[in-house]
C-alpha cells in the first residue's frame, strides 16, 4: 500500500475539504481527489462521505484513521532520529486560538519565531469560535476551556484579566457609575448569545443583565471598536483595551474578571521536533506578556 495515499487520506481527514488538504500538502486539489480514489480502490471501501460542505469520514474512514495516525507518528520518529537528518525546523505547524488573543498577543511573536526558522510554515487560526483538536483542525490549540478527554497533552498557558470599559465620550454623556445598580438603563456591547462558543465568555451574567444592547458581535475586536467610539459599555480583555486612552475602566475592582487559556496538542505531536519547539516557544512568549495579560487592578 502506498504511504503517500495514506498521507493524503490523513490530511483530508484533518482539513475536511479537498482545497484545505491540497493547501496543507502544497498540491492541486485534483491530486488529492485522485490519491483518495486510489486508496479507496485499494481498501475496497469508501473512506469519505462527500457533502456540500466538504468530506466527512465514513465508518471505514474512522476505523482507518487511528492506524494511519500511528503510522505517521512512527514515520516522524524515525525521520527525526535518522543520522544526517536535516538541521533546523521544517514543515507546517497550525495553531488555533481565539480571535483577540491570536491577533494581538500571538501574531507578532509567531512572526518573529517564523523568521528565526525559515524552514517552518506557521498557520495561525485566530477565530471567534472553538478550533477542534479532535478534528485535527490544528496541531496546537489554545482554548478557554480545558480539553476534557482524549490522548492530548494539556498545560495551563496563562490567566488573563477582563474589565468593564466605557469610552470617555460615553461616560461624559451619562450619570456617574459608582455601583453595580448604576448600570441599570445603560447600553451595552457584547457577544451574540446563541453563537457564544464558550461558557467562559458569559461574563455579563455575573455582573448585570442589560436591557439594551447597541451591538452584539461574535468578534471581540468588533466589540472593542464599538466601545471605543462610545456606543456602549463592554467587557473586554485588558490586553485588548487597557492600552487605549479613549477607554476607561468602569467599576474597577468590582467589574474585573479572570479567565484561563489552556494549550493542548495530540500526544503524538510531542515527538515531532517542530511541534515541541513551537509549544515551548508559545509558553515562553506568553510568559513574557504577563504585564498585558494580568495587569494590576489600577492599570486596567
Amino acid at each position: 500500500m502506498d504511504w503517500d495515499n495514506l498521507r493524503y487520506f490523513l490530511e483530508l481527514a484533518r482539513a475536511g475539504t479537498l482545497v484545505g488538504a491540497a493547501r496543507r500538502l502544497a498540491v492541486d486539489h485534483t491530486t488529492v481527489a485522485r490519491r483518495i480514489q486510489a486508496l479507496e480502490k485499494q481498501v475496497g471501501s469508501a473512506l469519505f462521505a462527500r457533502e456540500a460542505g466538504g468530506h466527512r469520514l465514513s465508518e471505514a474512514g474512522r476505523a482507518l484513521l487511528p492506524q494511519v495516525e500511528a503510522m505517521e507518528a512512527a514515520f516522524l520518529a524515525v525521520e527525526n532520529a535518522a543520522p544526517g537528518v536535516r538541521q533546523g525546523l521544517h514543515g507546517l505547524v497550525r495553531i488555533g486560538t481565539t480571535e483577540g488573543f491570536g491577533n494581538l498577543i500571538l501574531a507578532p511573536q509567531l512572526a518573529r519565531f517564523a523568521l528565526d526558522h525559515p524552514g517552518l510554515v506557521v498557520d495561525l487560526l485566530a477565530l471567534p469560535r472553538l478550533v477542534h483538536l479532535s478534528r485535527r483542525e490544528a496541531d496546537i490549540v489554545i482554548s478557554l476551556e480545558r480539553p476534557a478527554r482524549g490522548a492530548v497533552v494539556v498545560v495551563k498557558l496563562t490567566d488573563y484579566v477582563l474589565q468593564l470599559y466605557g469610552a470617555r465620550s460615553y461616560l461624559q454623556r451619562h450619570a456617574p457609575i459608582r455601583t453595580v445598580d448604576d448600570l441599570r438603563g445603560h447600553t451595552f456591547i457584547s457577544y451574540v448569545d446563541d453563537l457564544l462558543f464558550s461558557k467562559e465568555l458569559q461574563i455579563l451574567d455575573e455582573l448585570h443583565r442589560p436591557a439594551h444592547f447597541a451591538l452584539r458581535s461574535t468578534s471581540v475586536l468588533a466589540q472593542y471598536e464599538a466601545a471605543r467610539i462610545g456606543a456602549g459599555l463592554a467587557v473586554l480583555p485588558a490586553f485588548v483595551a487597557a492600552q487605549d486612552p479613549s477607554l476607561v475602566p468602569v467599576l474597577p475592582g468590582v467589574a474585573r474578571f479572570q479567565r484561563t487559556f489552556w494549550m493542548s496538542m495530540p500526544g503524538d505531536n510531542k515527538h515531532v521536533a517542530r511541534m515541541q519547539a513551537t509549544w515551548d516557544f508559545l509558553r515562553a512568549a506568553v510568559a513574557a506578556q504577563q504585564g498585558l495579560l494580568l495587569p494590576p487592578a489600577e492599570a486596567v
